[in-house]
């Protein structure tokens, strides 16, 4: 098999007038499939039922310390219900605060407050000239979103396998306008990278010029495996920080949205004491406490994180085969004609394609015309603009093995003929 490079332009031709033949045909089926929607299947939805089952009318609804879940209370989340989002990321149950069903949630309320209130007696950054926050790309386009909405000035920072490149953020940190980076340490949506040890530890060491500068360590997949005798690990953030009494700098974010159910689960946030000191001094006027009778519930049903672990193991049962489909499809069809390149990953939720340069927009519309809805091109890229047109994110999860297997055949006899058509213009 050729190499689209190394191809005549009569070969080209050849190749681009038999795979628009296949494209007409794919359009004649009139397919409505969808890889755009990263969250689970149904399948791993109904593995978290049981869970329903747990508290029912004669349940005798007290935490441990005594207090009635029925009632207002406890702004920072029952004492079981720490231990339990602790022990997915490996930190003291004292450094955790109990959100409500969110990360995202969380995460916005996080730089809402840092934005007209201010970060522990800091100025609020709405009263600042200028605020700017560091996004490693590709990365996850809601934390995008989130500082696009408060007019914050992204700055895109380049990933490689060991995370993002760290001689660029600790150069951007001497600015002392650039307030916070996004992070996903473990199985980053949506390339699956996983930062290394040096990268955690470089981060774990920032001089940053402003003091207020937080690093948002999301740490959304920390359970969140496709193989068990093959599982990440990266080193613990808070235990480096320490190191160089930099405690203070890190809000580390997790849930248990695609562990339980999406919109029903449990978030929490972990930081320092000064930290969560100044956040529960503000939250205060938010919440009188968040839903305990759901924190309960996912206490019952996992009990611990050994509960949480073989709960992941089933749900990589069921979506293991439909990343190695992708990967074994791309790996055939795609790879040795040159034309694109990805990450296997280990553990989340999405593979990473990078097509051709000037490319993605073009197979993401014509996958749409052949009835197969994919994410937005640019959307891993703050503002929506892929520098070099050419990531698409693909969400294996949602769609059942069948329908993922036929929209990726869509996708790629798109590839190939949107990558002919961009080797026959040049």
């Amino acid at each position: 098999m050729k190499k689209y490079q190394e191809m005549t332009r009569e070969e080209l031709l050849a190749e681009q007038q038999s795979l628009q033949a296949e494209f007409d045909k794919i359009k004649a089926k009139g397919l409505s499939l969808d890889m755009s929607r990263g969250k689970p299947g149904t399948e791993q939805l109904e593995l978290a039922m049981p869970m329903l089952d747990v508290v029912n009318s004669k349940t005798v609804l007290k935490s441990e310390n005594g207090t009635d879940l029925r009632n207002y209370g406890i702004l920072d989340g029952i004492p079981e219900a720490k231990r339990l989002i602790a022990s997915m990321i490996d930190v003291d149950p004292e450094m955790i605060l109990v959100y409500g069903n969110s990360s995202l949630n969380s995460m916005y309320d996080q730089v809402a407050r840092a934005y007209y209130e201010g970060i522990c007696g800091h100025t609020p950054w709405c009263k600042l000239e200028k605020v700017k926050f560091l996004c490693p790309v590709p990365g996850y386009d809601r934390h995008f979103a989130i500082t696009e909405h408060f007019g914050i000035e992204m700055i895109n920072i380049d990933m490689n396998e060991d995370g993002p490149l760290m001689e660029q953020v600790e150069e951007a940190v001497k600015d002392p306008s650039v307030k916070g980076i996004w992070c996903v340490p473990k199985y980053s949506n949506p390339e699956g990278v996983v930062y290394s040890d040096e990268t955690v530890r470089r981060f774990a060491a920032l001089k940053p010029a402003a003091e207020d500068f937080r690093i948002f360590w999301d740490n959304a997949y920390a359970v969140h495996h496709l193989y068990e005798d093959e599982q990440a690990e990266i080193l613990n953030i808070f235990d480096e920080a320490k190191k160089y009494g930099n405690e203070d700098m890190i809000f580390e974010f997790c849930s248990t949205s695609k562990v339980s159910f999406p919109g029903s689960g449990v978030a929490g946030v972990a930081a320092s004491k000064k930290n969560l000191e100044d956040i529960k001094s503000q939250l205060t006027y938010q919440t009188i406490g968040f839903d305990k009778i759901n924190q309960y519930r996912h206490v019952a049903f996992f009990k611990d994180r050994a509960g949480i672990d073989a709960h992941m193991m089933k749900q990589a049962a069921i979506i293991r085969p439909k990343f190695e489909m992708l990967n074994d499809l791309l790996s055939e069809e795609i790879a040795p004609r040159g034309i694109g390149n990805w990450k296997k990953p280990l553990g989340g939720y999405f593979i990473s394609f990078e097509a051709l340069q000037g490319c993605a927009k073009e197979i993401i519309a014509k996958c749409k015309e052949a009835g197969v809805t994919m994410t937005g091109a640019g959307s891993p890229f703050p503002y929506k603009k892929d520098p070099k047109d050419s990531v698409i994110r693909i969400a294996p999860t949602y769609p059942s093995l069948e329908e993922l297997t036929e929209a990726a055949k869509v996708f790629v006899t798109v590839v190939r003929l949107v990558s002919c058509e961009k080797m026959l213009a040049q």
